[in-house]
């Protein structure tokens, strides 16, 4: 059965393709489209999933849909005068649309499928007639992924993200063979019980040290470790958390507590109030989830939801709860509830017997398209660059030795918002001054810290990795201590507070990822490399051969490395000034 799994939503728009159980595909609109965190309807990445599997529309079975932002046209129940409140109100090109979970909340009794014209989506996707529409859960798509690529026999499930069908956190509980909801399935679609995002709380100091919401918060986890929390008593006596460990705020709703902390954001340096809003999520989060495990006698911990990207609040969750393991979703925001939304529908098509004897670890995310062959084409069609000669995984290791800043482009591309050896820029973590060129060529923030590459037999010799927070460090989702005597031999990857936030490789999941960091160990000793994202500030992480030509080009890498080849400028000119 062929499952098209779709998100439209204001940030994170993205498709899947399931074949029963076997994911097939999955791309990010803002990946073809080169609009971070792009919203609307994911139109190119459907076109984009069908062709990597070489499907036809007409064969999908299944139509998975997050309830999120559709045309007016769609809905069947809709009263032009009713008022709608400002942060619903978006527009898809010039057409209005509305948020489904919104509508539904608004009509007593109703599920989405009472107020939503089917067969009018379906044409419009070019679906044939029968085709099943199935509209999803939005806490329960975050957590089904953190449940079905483990091994769990018992788990705590939690996500907490800044919205989602009007609930900021779920709770669910994988025990005795059964797989309960504690807190913020739909039940509370309707309800209004005083729980306070704490995801809107970090995204209102986001917005007032002068970044966007739901893009740049992970500049204020990096600020964080340069300040202190000097704001957080105040901030957190408006905060409770309950007994049976929800999150509470005394704010009668967030647009009070925004009239709070943001100017109250305004009184601190950008060092301090990111500390402040930093040391609040992890209170809050890591209290409320250790409530939980303690209930319910569980030791392992699976995360979800934009909350968790917050790579410092998992590490504390995983160092300093009693946990066996934790996993983190590697799409873990909006865009991973595609991936949810197709595991719903199986679940409820199936039972969940049957869908816990189909799940699996994850080995990698290179769920996008492989352009194979185009890349030569493209980069011998330049007049600017040319091969080096050499074995392409030697080449690139000594060109790295000798200091050079170089790009893998390799097969199909990552899933998620961590550049995992697909599409990513590698860099001798040696050099203390690393950062400081990079952030330079890039146009990044001084003081967002690089991650490291390592191979998995190295993972636990440089940094401290164990079994609770190995499986999540293969995914880059979690940051963990440097061990002292590395710390001074690969400053380019440590931050401040002796941390990095390493991703694991092994050799069958990316050949020549993992045999260029092979050969730079084996000339100089080091077992890391820098691993950032193939993308200049404020751009998606590159796609299509092209942009991967254009990075070359303008001089922000000095080579290129791809299976067949190195790559390098034929002229001497430095990169971007």
């Amino acid at each position: 059965m062929l499952i098209l799994s779709l998100h439209s939503g204001p940030h994170d728009s993205s498709a899947a393709l399931f074949d029963d159980y076997r994911l097939l595909a999955a791309v990010a609109e803002e990946r073809l489209n080169r609009v971070k965190c792009s919203g609307g309807f994911p139109e190119k990445s459907i076109a984009e999933i069908l062709n990597i599997a070489g499907i036809e529309r007409r064969e999908i079975d299944v139509l998975v849909c997050s309830r999120c932002l559709f045309p007016r046209r769609y809905y069947t129940h809709w009263r032009p005068h009713e008022k709608i409140r400002e942060e619903f109100r978006y527009l898809i090109g010039r057409e209005k649309v509305r948020d489904l979970s919104v509508v539904v909340s608004k009509v007593p009794g109703a599920t989405a499928s009472d107020v939503f014209n089917r067969g009018a989506l379906l044409a419009d996707l070019g679906l044939r007639a029968d085709t099943r529409l199935f509209f999803t859960n939005h806490h329960f798509c975050h957590a089904l992924p953190s449940l079905f690529f483990t091994d769990w026999e018992n788990a705590l499930l939690y996500t907490a993200d800044g919205s989602g069908d009007h609930v900021y956190y779920s709770h669910y509980l994988l025990q005795d063979g059964q797989l309960t909801n504690l807190y913020g399935d739909d039940r509370w679609l309707r309800e209004n019980d005083g729980s306070g995002s704490l995801g809107l709380a970090y995204g209102c100091f986001t917005e007032a040290l002068g970044w966007k919401i739901n893009r740049h918060e992970g500049k204020l986890t990096g600020l964080a470790a340069y300040g202190e929390p000097t704001l957080f008593p105040e901030m957190l006596r408006h905060y409770r958390i309950s007994e049976d460990g929800r999150i509470t705020m005394d704010f009668a709703d967030h647009a009070a507590m925004r009239e709070c902390f943001y100017p109250l954001a305004l009184t601190e340096t950008r060092e301090n109030a990111a500390a402040s809003v930093q040391a609040l999520l992890e209170h809050c989060i890591r209290e409320a989830v250790s409530r939980l495990l303690d209930t319910h006698k569980v030791r392992r911990l699976g995360l979800a939801g934009g909350v968790f990207a917050n790579v410092r609040l998992n590490r504390l969750l995983a160092e300093t709860l009693a946990l066996d393991e934790v996993f983190v979703v590697p799409p873990m925001g909006d865009d991973g509830l595609v991936i949810g939304g197709a595991l719903q529908f199986l679940l409820e098509r199936d039972g969940l017997p049957v869908w816990l004897r189909h799940r699996h670890r994850l080995t990698n995310v290179y769920w996008g398209a492989d352009p194979k062959a185009a890349v030569n084409n493209v980069f011998d069609a330049s007049a600017a660059v040319g091969r080096v000669a050499g074995d392409p995984a030697a080449t690139a290791a000594e060109l790295l030795v000798q200091g050079q800043i170089g790009a893998i482009y390799n097969g199909r591309m990552e899933y998620g918002p961590r550049a995992l050896g697909a599409r990513s820029i590698l860099a001798n973590p040696a050099d203390p001054e690393i950062n400081q060129q990079l952030n330079h060529r890039l146009r990044r923030s001084e003081f967002m810290p690089f991650a490291p590459v390592v191979g998995a037999d190295d993972a636990g010799v440089v940094f401290e990795i164990g079994s609770t927070n190995r499986y999540a460090a293969h995914f880059m989702t979690i940051s963990c201590g440097v061990r002292r005597q590395w710390r001074e031999r690969i400053p380019g990857v440590v931050h401040v507070d002796g941390s990095a936030r390493p991703q694991i490789i092994e050799r069958p999941d990316n050949p020549l990822y993992f045999d260029i960091l092979a050969a730079f160990k084996m000339r100089t000793g080091l077992p890391v490399l820098v691993n950032t994202s193939l993308n200049v500030h404020e751009e998606p992480i590159v796609n299509r051969p092209e942009e991967c030509l254009r990075t070359l080009e303008e001089g922000r890498v000095d080579f290129v490395v791809t299976p067949d080849a190195v790559w390098t400028r034929r002229s001497e000119e430095s990169g971007p000034q």
